[in-house]
């Protein structure tokens, strides 16, 4: 494939850009688009094996993996055969045994040469005591594993004759060869995926390099064409191993020459400068402020404050610890808006975060500058004539600071003059979403993107590449210290009860609790559903089954059903909010406490209602799901309860924990889990509990998820996951990468002169990501 001439292609050889159906046929190139979204030759080309198996590796019949294609030197056992029932033939079953376990194979046949008698020439070759080389794929029929009609050699005497019989090139062929194993369905199997690869490869032209010549001998890289035919066709693991870095290389390097070029043409954008005045809504903020900002404060908001007076959007993200004040920064640069005589919109999540915004935005401004400023709240519950008023209000330009939810994207919600879009945990947003409300500004707003989950900096060099960074990791003076707790119900069931007398002791000194739960009610459970907003979440089959078992409260939020056995890990109860309630209204050292739910299948009316009474101190104890994970702030709130923490995320986790130790009194974060010691969801546990570091928690997260959609759907198309680029190990990597690509459009912010490269970066990014990277 390297070295071709334009002579030596044939005129009808395929490009990148073909379509599938032309090489694989349109049966497989059905199957292939149903089950991976694939339509060209490049997402073929692109659907990298997950890993490589020698054909000469002997398996250990222990260790079976159904799916895997294996090869096992083994002895066959018995060997029977008998007729098929439904159709004419016989089906032969061989037992083999590698001396620790025995295994199936089965062949179907009509005889040999294709008559209709037995396969008696099988069972002769197969005979008791006969050693051989067995490969095929692992199945499974009934409750045993079976390879079916595998490729197999036998050969005579013990098995240290075994280099004589690798003389035979057959032999040898089955013993070395390295077999590619893809990602593949029931429908279409690791074997067509490899026979349509092998097809596209032998019709495929020259296939043009994306990485400039020079960059790629800077980096020690084959050619894009040798390192596809390698990587799908490798003779020896070097050869995938290499083929595989040229292969990381390219996408960081086409993904951040998207994502720089994204931020270089939103530079060259105009828009309106926003700038504060003297003795404007910005100095009478600051001069009644009752704290001095952290230095990490001070240096976001000064940066915030430049792009803010460039006639460039803005397009900057502000990360920050839990409780580490991105809001009051927010805040600073709607004021500098509302000096221009602009609006900020602030875009929340949940209906319950929006509401707490509005107030501690409210708090925050101070009676005189409230009624100036006017923040206003549009969610998609109020009531109507309500809603009248508020649209009335942004539409005038008299409400300079807006505060809602999706709400604020609907075609009836019109600005005076929107100048600033705020994000709260853009995660939660999809691009579309965002970008509708960004279109309702007369001029591209300036856009500031907060979040409370640190991002490693590969991450941010990866998803957000086209933002530029903030920092807050300081948090304000006076925040008081959060003592972190694991509870292995697991190994001292009797902690459950030390759990809520550990609530009544601290509502007792006058304060107030969260108990987290991952669902709402049973019936979630049954379904198969865990609440959407505990994103994080996961389910089995198991803790369905149980959850389905008849309540009886023994205790708060258990269910009858298991005896007095104490579950194991993701086989217990899943613990949701309605049967824990119940519970613990029933257990004495909770008897007269006011406990209340709050989770997302509530009304508008009756979340906010709850919020309102729990942050005036008229909720002792507020059962809930995630909904309460970032943003809510109630400074006398010292305890958060977390049930079943293993089904939550370390983010999550550190989130859920911000929520106390707000005030004056310090923080008890109890993490409840069943997880085994030693246990992967353990460990996750055990790190959160072990540090109040978001930053280094967020780098611990990375390192335990190694890989995955990073992007996420909320960030870019539907096809957005990494496939090769690793964030947790390949951050030198990307970071050579983005200097390179920085280097490049710093020149040519178009890529004019590297037409390659402008197709590479279409190609690998879908419409839907497109859309994210070029709207500014």
């Amino acid at each position: 494939m390297t070295g071709v001439q334009p002579s030596d292609v044939p005129s009808d050889a395929k490009t990148l850009d073909s379509s599938l159906g032309t090489i694989v046929g349109g049966g497989t190139a059905k199957e292939l688009a149903n089950a991976f979204g694939m339509q060209t030759i490049a997402d073929l080309l692109g659907h990298y094996p997950r890993r490589y198996a020698l054909r000469g590796e002997s398996t250990d019949l222990t260790r079976l993996i159904v799916g895997d294609i294996v090869t096992v030197i083994a002895q066959v056992v018995s060997v029977t055969e008998s007729e098929m029932k439904n159709r004419p033939g016989t089906r032969v079953t061989v037992r083999i045994t590698d001396g620790r376990d025995t295994l199936s194979l089965v062949f179907f046949g009509k005889g040999k040469n294709g008559t209709r008698g037995s396969q008696n020439w099988r069972t002769r070759e197969l005979s008791p005591g006969v050693r051989g080389i067995f490969a095929g794929k692992v199945t499974e029929f009934g409750d045993q594993v079976q390879l079916a009609h595998p490729a197999y050699k036998l050969f005579d005497g013990d098995l240290e004759d075994l280099d004589e019989v690798v003389s035979d090139p057959k032999v040898k062929r089955m013993l070395q060869d390295i077999v590619p194993i893809y990602p593949a369905t029931a429908k279409i199997t690791s074997w067509e995926i490899a026979d349509a690869v092998a097809l596209t490869l032998g019709a495929l032209g020259p296939i043009p390099d994306p990485v400039p010549e020079m960059l790629r001998r800077d980096e020690h890289l084959m050619s894009q064409a040798e390192a596809l035919e390698l990587i799908h066709r490798p003779h020896t693991a070097t050869d995938w191993q290499s083929a595989r870095d040229t292969l990381r290389f390219t996408e960081a390097w086409v993904l951040q020459c998207a994502l720089v070029q994204q931020h270089t043409q939103a530079k060259e954008r105009h828009t309106t400068a926003r700038e504060p005045v003297p003795g404007g809504f910005l100095d009478r903020f600051d001069a009644q402020l009752p704290f001095v900002l952290t230095l990490d404060q001070q240096i976001a908001a000064a940066e915030i404050a430049v792009d803010l007076s460039s006639t460039s959007p803005m397009s900057r993200l502000v990360q920050g610890e839990v409780g580490s004040g991105k809001t009051v920064v927010a805040l600073r640069a709607m004021l500098a808006v509302a000096d221009s005589g602009g609006q900020a919109a602030l875009l929340a999540p949940t209906e319950v975060l929006a509401g707490q915004h509005l107030r501690s935005i409210t708090a925050m401004l101070g009676e005189n500058l409230a009624a100036d400023l006017m923040p206003t709240l549009l969610t998609g519950q109020l009531p109507a004539a309500q809603k009248r008023k508020t649209l009335l209000r942004i539409v005038s330009g008299q409400s300079h600071i807006v505060i809602g939810t999706h709400a604020l994207m609907s075609d009836n919600v019109e600005f005076f003059d929107l100048g600033l879009v705020v994000i709260d945990e853009q995660h939660r947003f999809g691009v579309n979403q965002r970008e509708v409300l960004r279109q309702k500004g007369a001029t591209p707003p300036h856009t500031l993107v907060l979040t409370a989950t640190p991002i490693p900096r590969t991450i941010a060099m990866t998803v957000f590449g086209d933002l530029d960074v903030s920092t807050i990791a300081t948090l304000p003076a006076g925040r008081q210290p959060i003592e972190s707790v694991v509870v292995p119900l697991d190994e001292h069931p009797s902690w459950f009860f030390r759990i809520w007398d550990r609530v009544a002791e601290e509502v007792a000194l006058g304060r107030q609790a969260f108990v987290v739960c991952p669902a709402i009610a049973p019936k979630l459970v049954e379904e198969g559903e865990l609440l959407a907003e505990s994103e994080n979440a996961a389910t089995d089959a198991p803790a369905r089954a149980v959850a389905s078992a008849p309540r009886v409260a023994t205790r708060p939020g258990q269910r009858a059903g298991r005896g007095a056995a104490v579950p194991d890990e993701h086989k217990h109860p899943i613990n949701d909010v309605e049967t824990l309630i119940g519970g613990m209204r029933q257990y004495r050292p909770l008897a007269g406490l006011r406990i209340e739910p709050l989770h997302g299948r509530m009304t508008s009316e009756e979340k906010d209602q709850t919020m309102r009474a729990f942050a005036a101190g008229d909720i002792d104890v507020l059962v809930a799901t995630t909904v309460i994970e970032v943003g809510v702030d109630v400074p006398n709130a010292s305890v958060m309860v977390v049930m079943d923490a293993d089904r939550f995320g370390v983010s999550q986790l550190h989130q859920l924990r911000g929520r106390v130790g707000r005030g004056g009194v310090p923080g008890l974060c109890l993490l409840a889990t069943y997880a085994k010691t030693g246990s992967t969801s353990r460990e996750r546990i055990d790190a959160v509990a072990a540090t109040l570091d978001g930053f280094r928690l967020a780098e611990l997260d990375l390192e335990l998820r190694q890989e995955g959609n990073v992007l996420g759907d909320s960030q870019s198309g539907d096809r957005s996951s990494l496939r090769l680029l690793r964030v947790a190990i390949d951050g030198e990597l990307i970071a050579r990468a983005r200097q390179a690509a920085l280097f490049l459009i710093g020149g040519d912010p178009a890529l004019r002169t590297e037409p390659v490269l402008r197709q590479a970066v279409e190609r690998r990014l879908n419409d839907n990501q497109l859309t994210w990277l070029h709207k500014g």
